[in-house]
């Protein structure tokens, strides 16, 4: 189920896409990118629609994940 970011207090949607940067471990290549970088594409990302907020409750878990990935 997508949860509208909108809905999720400010704080706690921060912290969320903190720990989702995190345990992505992506590379950036040559330019590594700061965590506030990081947390910046995120939620210019969630804006924009291409990314969604998803819980699932069948794991009772919350997750980042693309639009293209998110299956309903």
């Amino acid at each position: 189920m997508i949860v509208p970011w909108q809905d999720i207090p400010p704080q706690t949607l921060d912290n969320l896409i903190e720990a989702f940067v995190l345990r992505e471990g992506t590379d950036y290549g040559e330019n590594e990118r700061t965590l506030s970088q990081k947390v910046a594409d995120v939620k210019r990302q969630l804006q924009s629609g291409e990314a969604v907020v998803v819980w699932s409750e069948l794991h009772e878990t919350v997750n980042i994940m693309s639009r293209s990935q998110f299956r309903d």
